[in-house]
Formats: structure tokens, sequence, C-alpha cells
């Protein structure tokens, strides 16, 4: 059985997919862009105030499931561009204690609106 996760502090989706979900005690969330939800926009292009973003949506939504980060098991991230990788894990590494979820993260060919950082994760209950 799965439940929609829903959280009006986090961007809706942009298109035929939820938030997140949570299904046999994990919370998935789907991949944050790092769109401010108060304005719906980036909040620059700087690429660790990108992620600051993408963090702080995902938190939101983990938060609505009645998680933290801490219950945070797997991340991937997303990045425009490979170069980012160490100003992204320097933000990344704030948001995060030991032990820290296991982790993916790898250069895409492009994301949704331009962004520099997508994120997404899975929460154990």
């Amino acid at each position: 059985m799965k439940q929609i996760v829903n959280s009006d502090k986090a961007p809706a989706a942009i298109g035929p997919y939820s938030q997140a979900i949570e299904a046999n005690g994990f919370v998935l969330v789907s991949g944050q862009l790092p769109i401010v939800p108060s304005t719906g926009q980036f909040p620059s292009q700087d690429v660790q105030d990108q992620t600051k973003a993408s963090l702080e949506n995902i938190r939101a939504i983990l938060k609505e499931a009645g998680l933290g980060l801490e219950h945070v098991v797997k991340t991937t991230v997303y990045l425009a561009d490979i170069k980012d990788f160490g100003p992204m894990n320097e933000i990344y590494g704030q948001y995060f204690q030991a032990p820290y979820p296991a982790r993916a993260a790898f250069a895409v060919a492009g994301l949704p609106k331009g962004a520099k950082v997508e994120i997404e994760v899975i929460a154990a209950k």
C-alpha cells in the first residue's frame, strides 16, 4: 500500500508524479529542484544556493511524513556540471551527519528549468 506525501512548503510537482510516496516503511522523495516555494524561482545561479534550496525542499517533504534528514538512507544528486561537485558537497555535508546516507552523484546532460542540481532521497521510518 502506498500513500502520497505532499508539502505546501516545497514546490508542487511539475508533472505526473508525487513529491513523495510512503510505502513499506520507506519515504521516496522525488528529485527536488532548487525552487524556492514562495517565489517559484531558483534562489540564484550559484550551485551552493541551489543545493541548499533542494535540501530545504526535501526537509519540508520529509517533515510532512514525520521524518527528518537523519532518516535518509540513500541520496542521488544530479549535477548539470560535475565541476560543481565540490561546492555542492560542501553544502551537502552541512545537512547530513554520520552515519551518512549512501549516495550517488553524477553529471547529467541537463536538468529541468536549467537547474544546476537536483536531489532525490529515500528515507526509512
